[in-house]
């Protein structure tokens, strides 16, 4: 039962931490990134941020930008969320987006092959 409560608050917590980092005028920080998931402890004294960049370019200094952010961004998250601890804030970066994108561009490059030999016999 109380791991409904976790991923609800889970997912509480990634709506305002989206929030707070759409407001933020870091100009690191580019428009082109998703925050996927949030863990948080069952003791709510951790949370991991899982952010992904879509252009690999950006993402290494925005992931620092996050990281130097984290204080501030987890103060405006005791404003945004009640309880009891407002969870320290650990960001990482998440690949998954990057890799399901580049697995559909190998798929549709063996698509057409596969559609030329069925036409040959």
């Amino acid at each position: 039962m109380a791991s409904f409560r976790i991923d609800r608050i889970s997912e509480e917590v990634r709506h305002a931490i989206d929030a707070i980092i759409r407001e933020m005028n870091d100009p690191r920080i580019c428009g082109t990134y998703c925050v996927t998931r949030v863990d948080v402890t069952r003791d709510l004294r951790f949370a991991k941020v899982f952010v992904s960049v879509l252009e690999d370019d950006k993402a290494d200094d925005m992931i620092k930008a996050l990281k130097k952010a984290a204080g501030f961004i987890r103060r405006e998250l005791g404003f945004r969320v009640d309880l009891r601890y407002t969870p320290e804030l650990i960001f990482e970066r998440d690949r998954n987006i990057a890799y399901g994108v580049h697995i559909a561009q190998v798929l549709r490059d063996v698509a057409p092959k596969e559609d030329q030999n069925a036409g040959e016999e």
